[in-house]
């Protein structure tokens, strides 16, 4: 029984002394409840305030004119299902950058982000994971930039990943790092960028991947993707040409090509993309995948002549989508420079979180099996055959959870659905 609803917040002896057995309990949990949550409040501001004051503290200590500089690329990893994207926002601390911006200035490897010259490859949204996010970034040195080329200083140099890793989270963190050479002052990882590789990981499920790959091969080349894409003009993007370098599906494992939890992904590669560009692409490879869409529609959605607008649909879901490499011409001239001792650090944090991932895996599987063991008892009991395979097509859905938004029980094609506006 809930408690009775009061004018005040507070109550009196006698007012208590009326109520309930149930009623004083529930107002009591209602009590503690709060109180939990204001010191979890509590809790949080305090420590936000001590990593400030501390980073502040560093910055008095620290002289930055006294330092030396130079321009690096920092590669970076990060897992990114429980963060709101890589951008830093003004409602949330739950970003990459929040977090590698706190450990860059905590260790005093810049003094803010305004004087650090930052840009970073590409904008990963909210979920979505990278394993070869690159930044360009001026960070502090023990060398002049007189001497910031020679091999003795580059072996000699601060570990920067190292120093950074100690700050970052688990599911954050710096792998490698390069020079900038001094005849490119101006160099971005960003506008400097010639080629961005994704990865879309999804399972085999009952989906049709010959007639994924044919979709795949209609993507290649300089289009306009307008009918594949979500509109961004609040950021001024009106220009929806993008060239598409390669795009194919493969599987994790070759032998392993069969079976409904067998792994595929899409490889996809540009030299710039979209916003929702790739989601929207795999949300109707995946219609396509499950027969409802012929390949040949992703041609029709590239005639914008033809179509000018896009169909109604869903896109997939962020979480498989990863920014697995960016390619620059300066790699070829430069090399990536690692520390030996610190990749052995991050490459045990990952075995160990792919122990309890698989872990958990496992133990689904189980669970599955036990399960479809059950099921095919029960579809051996029955002599409905048409019902029984309608039932055996619906249950093997391990890709239905992709596609985002609510499936309709009658599928209508793309091409004939609602548009959306101009």
């Amino acid at each position: 029984m809930a408690p009775k609803k009061k004018s005040s917040d507070t109550n009196s002896k006698e007012e208590l002394s009326k109520w309930s057995k149930e009623e004083l309990i529930a107002r009591i949990i209602q009590l503690e409840a709060h109180n939990v949550q204001l010191k979890n409040i509590i809790s949080k501001n305090f420590s936000e305030s001590s990593s400030d004051s501390v980073t502040k503290e560093n910055k008095r200590q620290v002289d930055f004119s006294k330092y030396h500089f130079r321009r690096v690329l920092l590669r970076i990893f990060y897992f990114g299902w429980d963060y709101n994207g890589l951008a830093v926002q003004e409602d949330s601390n739950q970003t990459i950058e929040h977090f590698v911006f706190h450990a860059l200035t905590k260790s005093c490897l810049i003094q803010s982000r305004e004087t650090s010259n930052y840009h970073r490859c590409g904008r990963t949204d909210k979920g979505v994971s990278s394993f070869g996010q690159v930044i360009s970034i001026s960070l502090r040195s023990k060398f002049p930039p007189s001497e910031q080329n020679t091999e003795e200083s580059l072996k000699n140099e601060m570990d920067y990943c190292k120093i950074l890793n100690r700050l970052l989270p688990r599911d954050i963190k710096a792998v490698a790092w390069m020079p900038i050479p001094d005849n490119l002052p101006e160099f971005s990882a960003r506008f400097d960028c010639k080629k961005r590789l994704y990865k879309y990981y999804f399972p085999r499920s009952m989906l049709n991947i010959r007639a994924m790959k044919e979709a795949c091969s209609y993507l290649k080349g300089s289009n306009d993707y307008r009918n594949l894409c979500k509109m961004d003009v609040g950021n001024g993007v009106v220009e929806f040409i993008r060239e598409i370098l390669s795009a194919d599906i493969f599987a994790v494992n070759p032998d392993d090509l069969e079976s409904p939890t067998s792994m595929y992904y899409l490889q996809i590669e540009g030299n710039a993309f979209l916003w929702h560009q790739i989601r929207c692409i795999m949300g109707v490879l995946l219609l396509i995948g499950q027969g409802k869409e012929a390949p040949e529609v992703i041609k029709e959605l590239l005639d914008v002549e033809k179509n000018p607008r896009k169909p109604q649909y869903n896109m997939a879901l962020d979480l498989p989508l990863n920014l697995f490499h960016c390619s620059y011409d300066i790699t070829e001239t430069q090399n990536w420079r690692y520390s030996k001792q610190e990749l052995a650090e991050v490459l045990g944090h990952l075995q160990s979180e792919w122990t309890l991932h698989s872990i958990k895996t496992t133990m689904i599987k189980e669970v599955i099996n036990e399960i479809e063991s059950l099921y095919s008892k029960c579809e051996s009991e029955t002599q409905d055959t048409d019902s029984q395979q309608r039932e055996k097509d619906r249950v093997i859905a391990y890709a239905d959870c992709l596609i985002q938004g609510v499936k309709a029980k009658v599928y209508k094609p793309l091409l004939k659905r609602d548009t959306c506006c101009k």
